[in-house]
């Protein structure tokens, strides 16, 4: 085997769980916020049963299977089993509905899905592709309507008894192990394909935690970054804290409830605790270091008041990691320096690198094969246009300056930053051309109070039409995620455009907000929906 790549029983998920659970079998794997706890046996137990359902159910190494279920136990051992089969863990956001929802089960080309009850509703009258199995979890209390698949109760999975049969063939470092879902820019969403190498990279990069480290888990699983949360710790024997979300009032009760020593915020999620009131208790916690993304201008402060060590890294979903800082970085904007193996340049439009301080866009490669991403599923000239002249293109901007230092400069690509989870403009702007009346729309990203982005619909009606915010608003929220819904609508009676007839979304963003229709004002703000 190359020497770049990690052995199997460093990185794959079966070789890793086993090795754990017959080395240290009553060491500790998970802590959850009712206070129950698993061992690394008891999760082989546990893994190893479903595993078996899973292959009961005819599920085949390097097949497809998508998880609709929200942070918890299930969604764990599901993954894990999914895994220690050679299958391949497919999750889906669980605010996906309409359009975005269709298109990312359709391009899963799985025949089964484990999918909570409370989410069925959304599936009725759309096109699921090869999907035929619904396995159902969650409590009865939210069953959805009757849906035209064969469906099974969850204890088919989480309750056979048995042992799985081994993979046909050993699974390799290089197998695929996910397909995660991430927002497309100028098309629909991209299935990004991830091996177990990939996964194990992302988590190696984090060089200052050991096995007596606890992650506290509060990003959703079907997002690289709640993944690489479980895996960095898996990949040490060391533990995990699960929470269902991040709540700002409560995350220091779940920190020395579980006994957290790591945490990734990212978002506004460090300026949400830092808005909270001082109290005498903030550093009466286990919280040794936490990964900031991005790095805002009160990480000091915030180390100040809490007495927590603070990093900062870059990442995507086809990517690990592959800029690191050191402890308590100073620098404003910074993400650190290229990890060992990782090249860096900032390139012009041309992918000819521009001079040091000057603003570019940020490409990557990696000298250990399947480090980073290997392409988009069924996107074959998606994958060629971010991997043309062999770099990932990130499509962020960035300044390499005179020290070495990546400093973060703004998103180049069409995609918005909102509450922790990527938005496609284009997404958003084909569930709003269904509104009857609407001639053209643009959608871009306007400054949040909060430090990412708010979303923002221009809308030039049909002439002679009137288009009634309110009304939009009603038709857009069971079509699309909570955090996609437009806060801002603004109508216009004709967009900017080019000569070419190509809309300038850069002078929307400038003239911002005014005279916006706002969401928040006369409704609020729209929450992820809770799951029984």
């Amino acid at each position: 085997m190359d020497p770049r790549i990690p052995p199997p029983h460093s990185c794959v998920l079966r070789n890793l769980l086993d090795r754990h659970a017959q080395e240290r079998p009553d060491a500790v794997f998970a802590v959850f916020a009712d206070g129950s706890r698993w061992t690394y046996s008891s999760l082989q137990l546990r893994v190893r049963r479903a595993a078996a359902g899973l292959q009961g159910l005819g599920i085949g190494q390097a097949e497809h299977v998508l998880c609709w279920l929200p942070n918890g136990p299930q969604a764990i051992v599901l993954w894990f089993a999914l895994n220690y089969i050679g299958a391949v863990y497919v999750p889906l956001n669980t605010s996906f509905r309409g359009q975005v929802l269709s298109h990312a089960i359709r391009t899963a080309n799985a025949k089964l899905m484990v999918a909570h009850r409370g989410l069925l509703d959304r599936l009725v009258g759309l096109d699921t592709g090869s999907l035929e199995l619904l396995v159902l979890a969650g409590s009865d209390a939210a069953q959805g309507p009757t849906t035209r698949f064969r469906t099974l109760d969850a204890t088919a999975i989480f309750d056979a008894q048995g042992a799985p049969s081994a993979p046909p063939r050993p699974i390799q470092p290089w197998d695929l192990q996910s397909i995660i879902y991430t927002s497309g820019t100028t098309g629909p969403s991209k299935a990004v394909l991830s091996s177990y190498v990939h996964l194990h990279q992302a988590g190696d990069a984090f060089y200052f935690l050991t096995e007596s480290d606890r992650g506290l888990t509060a990003l959703p699983l079907f997002h690289q970054a709640g993944m690489g949360a479980i895996y960095r710790m898996l990949i040490r024997g060391a533990s995990i804290a699960v929470v269902d979300s991040f709540r700002t009032r409560q995350f220091w009760d779940d920190v020395r409830a579980t006994g957290a020593t790591f945490v990734t915020l990212v978002g506004a999620m460090s300026r949400f605790l830092l808005s909270e009131p001082p109290t005498t208790g903030d550093r009466q916690h286990t919280l040794r270091c936490a990964v900031m993304v991005p790095l805002t201008d009160d990480a000091a402060v915030f180390r100040a008041r809490f007495g927590v060590d603070i990093y900062a890294t870059f990442n995507m979903t086809e990517v690990s990691c592959p800029l690191m800082s050191g402890g308590n970085p100073t620098k404003a904007g910074t993400c650190g320096r290229p990890r060992p193996g990782i090249e860096a340049r900032v390139v012009d439009e041309n992918d000819c690198e521009v001079p040091a301080g000057t603003a570019g866009e940020l490409i990557l490669r990696s000298d250990m094969p399947w480090a980073f991403s290997h392409g988009y599923y069924l996107a074959a000239e998606a994958t060629a246009a971010a991997w043309r002249n062999g770099w990932f293109h990130t499509g962020d901007g960035f300044i390499a300056d005179a020290d070495g230092d990546f400093v973060f400069v703004d998103r180049m690509k069409d995609a918005i930053r909102r509450r922790g989870e990527n938005v496609s403009a284009f997404e958003v702007e084909r569930e709003i051309m269904e509104f009857p009346g609407i001639r053209e729309v643009a959608v871009v990203a306007v400054p949040s109070q909060y430090g990412e982005d708010e979303v923002m619909a221009v809308i030039a009606p049909v002439p002679g039409h009137r288009i009634d915010p309110a009304e939009l608003d009603a038709f857009l929220v069971p079509r699309l995620a909570h955090f996609m819904v437009p806060r801002y609508i603004r109508l216009m009676d004709e967009l900017p455009k080019t000569s070419t007839q190509k809309v300038q979304k850069f002078l929307l963003r400038e003239e911002g907000m005014a005279s916006a229709w706002d969401r928040a004002a006369q409704f609020g703000t729209l929450k992820r929906e809770r799951l029984a």
